[in-house]
C-alpha cells in the first residue's frame, strides 16, 4: 500500500459517497431536530453499505454480478422513489407533532436508503480484482470512512436548512431522493 493507493481510494470513496451525501442531507431536512446519535447512525449505515457493496463485488466477481448488474438501476430507482415519494406525501399532509414523531426516520428506512445509494458500488468491487484480500478490505475501509465523514456533515447541512424551511425542506428532501433514483437509473441504463 502506498500514498497513491490511499489517495485513489479516498477519491473513489468521495465519488461513491455523493448519493449518500444527498440522501443524508435530505434526512437532515426531514428531521431538523435529529439527535447526534442518530446522525452518527446514519453516517455509519451509509459508510457500512458503501464498504460492503464493493467487497461483495470483489468476492462474488464477474459471474454473479454480470447476471444482476442489469437490475441494479431498477432496484435503486424503486427504493429511492418509494422513500422519496413517502417523504413528500408526509410533508404535504402536514403533520402535527405527534404524527411527525411517528414519521421520523426509522432504522428500517435508513437500511433501505443505505442499500439503495450503494448498490451501484457493487461493480466497483470488480476493479479490485487484482488486489489481495487485505488490500480489498483496506480499500473498503477507506471508502467507509470517507462516506461516514461526508454523510455526517451532510446531515448537519440538511438540519440547518430543515430548521429554517420546515415542511418545504422535507418536500425538497423527498424530491432529492426521487431525482437521485432517476439519475442512477438513467446513468446506468443509457450511459
Amino acid at each position: 500500500m502506498n500514498f497513491s493507493f490511499f489517495i485513489k481510494n479516498v477519491l473513489l470513496g468521495a465519488g461513491l459517497a455523493m448519493d449518500a451525501c444527498a440522501v443524508s442531507m435530505a434526512n437532515g431536512l426531514k428531521e431538523p431536530k435529529m439527535k447526534i446519535n442518530k446522525t452518527i447512525l446514519i453516517a455509519f449505515i451509509f459508510g457500512f453499505f458503501q464498504a460492503l457493496m464493493p467487497l461483495i463485488g470483489y468476492f462474488v466477481g464477474h459471474a454473479i454480478l454480470d447476471l444482476i448488474e442489469k437490475f441494479i438501476p431498477w432496484i435503486a430507482l424503486v427504493l429511492l422513489l418509494f422513500v422519496g415519494i413517502k417523504m413528500i406525501i408526509e410533508a404535504v399532509k402536514g403533520n402535527d407533532d405527534e404524527t411527525n414523531d411517528k414519521a421520523l426516520l426509522t432504522f428500517k428506512t435508513l437500511l433501505v436508503q443505505g442499500a439503495a445509494t450503494s448498490i451501484d458500488a457493487l461493480s466497483v468491487g470488480l476493479t479490485f480484482a487484482d488486489y489481495t484480500v487485505s488490500l480489498a478490505f483496506i480499500s473498503a475501509l477507506i471508502i467507509a470512512v470517507v462516506t461516514f465523514v461526508i454523510s455526517f456533515i451532510a446531515v448537519f447541512i440538511g438540519k440547518k436548512f430543515g430548521t429554517k424551511f420546515g415542511s418545504k425542506a422535507e418536500i425538497a428532501g423527498g424530491i432529492i431522493l426521487v431525482l437521485i433514483g432517476i439519475e442512477i437509473f438513467v446513468e446506468k441504463m443509457f450511459f
